[in-house]
């Protein structure tokens, strides 16, 4: 039971963890959602597609990103995100409170 009670948790802290570095690539450049598990699996996370839509999309709702259709050269339609103001407004603040407490942990 222990071991479910980690998973538990760790997997909490990492989908913060991904919602921060989503905003952070959109604030960066636009971007679309396979484009993103493919990073995010670079980087160690697992990721589907029934996770990443959802909070995609509820980025979306809250306004935190917005999106926009854009036709690809072969005429495939891709949806691209990008950050809005309020959510650079939230990437800022949570770039120094994650800085803050990655300084306490270290001590």
């Amino acid at each position: 039971m222990e071991k479910k009670v980690q998973e538990k948790y760790l997997r909490k802290i990492f989908l913060g963890f991904i919602n921060i570095h989503i905003l952070r690539h959109a604030s960066k450049k636009p971007f679309f959602g396979s484009w993103l598990m493919e990073h995010l699996e670079k980087h160690g996370y697992k990721v589907s597609p029934g996770m990443i839509y959802p909070m995609l999309h509820k980025m979306e709702e809250e306004k935190v990103l917005k999106t926009e259709k854009i036709k690809e050269d072969d005429g495939k339609i891709r949806i691209y995100y990008s950050i809005t103001e309020t959510g650079k407004e939230i990437l800022e603040e949570a770039e120094k409170q994650v800085l803050e407490l990655t300084k306490k942990i270290k001590k």
